[in-house]
């Protein structure tokens, strides 16, 4: 009779400690969900209390998922997670603009077993036209002051000339055109491999109604073979453009402007064939160029041409300087666009970057002092605060 009773007590503690496992954690509480202000849309912030469960010593809440609806009576499936302690999340994944959501969060523990809260919503996610973060609105007011500097420059470019300082590369454009009219050989211009909306394709165009129409006037060859059937047709406009200018629209010969090929290297051959056969006195490569421009300019060299490069590709850069008796640098080339064509909206434009840039450097230095002397002199920090802190 006495055997039974030895049992009871670990009988007792076992479903002591089985029913503490299975014991579902306490759900969060009060759960806000707003759309999330100054994004793009599809996006929610969502914040809660944590469960009070998270501390507990058996079958603690060990982290939180993020289950959304389009009605409080549909499925709530998971669509993010939330670290243990977190009391705030932005539900991301699989939300869509104008369309209304509901939202839970799940306390889940140890042993998998979980607790829901009560649903948060409707909130419908839509993207913000304006960022009101502070940091956007700077960006913003120095987009405005730099568009106001650039349109005052074109305004003043229009009543008056405006000074650009003289580059070497520019000076030289004449300089090659003479040599070819006196040496009697002709002058090849290559827009590079560029198409058409490239602001580089851009400028060799403008540099290239200068030339053509120099060429005009002292009756010299221009050849122009081209990469890009688009370029194409543009270059025999400008070259056409330019003679007829120039007063002399007899002189254009269509067959001097023509499309060669749309494959890198089938072009560069065709022009490096042109260059040795031709022996032009002054070859312009104005563009966007790539692997072929050591080629052209190499070959040109050997058949004893000027040659005068300018380019935005930072890495083709290096190999014009060494090969080429002349070369715009960058920004150089829109500036030597802007300098022969003396059209007021090119002109104000380089003016008004080059004031840009003036401020943005001056700002920069004022910021790299105010952060290193803000505890020493009270303006620095009032500048920190403004410029730099959000």
């Amino acid at each position: 009779m006495r055997k039974p009773l030895l049992f009871l007590p670990p009988v007792l503690l076992f479903l002591f400690l089985f029913a503490s496992a299975q014991t579902p954690p306490a759900p969060v509480s009060d759960v806000q969900a707003v759309d999330t202000p100054d994004d793009a849309g599809k996006q929610v912030d969502l914040t809660w209390k944590v469960s009070p469960d998270e501390e507990r010593a058996a079958n603690p809440v060990i982290g939180y998922q993020i289950l959304a609806a389009p009605a409080a009576d549909s499925p709530f499936v998971p669509i993010g997670t939330a670290s243990l302690g977190a009391a705030s999340a932005t539900a991301k994944d699989g939300l869509e603009n104008g369309r209304p959501y509901y939202f839970k969060i799940r306390a889940y523990a140890l042993d998998s077993s979980f607790a829901e809260s009560e649903a948060a919503g409707p909130v419908v996610p839509q993207g913000s036209w304006w960022n009101t973060k502070p940091a956007y609105i700077r960006i913003f007011i120095w987009m405005v002051l730099v568009i106001v500097f650039i349109l005052y420059n074109i305004f003043l470019a229009g009543k008056k000339e405006l000074y650009i300082r003289p580059i070497a590369g520019i000076d030289a454009i004449d300089e090659g055109i003479g040599r070819a009219t006196e040496m009697g050989r002709p002058i090849l211009y290559i827009c590079g491999l560029g198409d058409a909306a490239q602001a580089a394709t851009m400028a060799a165009f403008s540099v290239l109604g200068r030339v053509a129409q120099k060429t005009a006037q002292y009756q010299t060859k221009l050849i122009v073979p081209c990469y890009d059937p688009i370029v194409f047709s543009i270059c025999q406009d400008v070259v056409k453009g330019a003679y007829l200018n120039a007063g002399r629209p007899e002189a254009y010969n269509e067959k001097d402007v023509f499309f060669v090929a749309q494959d890198q290297f089938p072009y560069v051959a065709a022009v490096n064939g042109i260059m040795l056969r031709e022996k032009p006195a002054t070859n312009f490569y104005l563009g966007q160029f790539y692997a072929e421009s050591l080629m052209l300019a190499e070959t040109g060299f050997e058949a004893g041409s000027i040659q005068i490069a300018g380019t935005d590709q930072l890495i083709q850069m290096s190999f014009f300087i060494v090969a080429c008796d002349f070369t715009l640098i960058g920004e150089e080339m829109f500036a030597a666009s802007a300098y022969l064509s003396k059209e007021p909206e090119q002109v104000g434009s380089i003016k008004g970057q080059d004031w840009g840039k003036v401020i943005f450097a001056g700002l920069s230095f004022v910021g790299v002092i105010s952060v290193l002397l803000e505890n020493k002199i009270h303006f620095f920090g009032f500048f920190k605060k403004l410029m730099i802190n959000e």
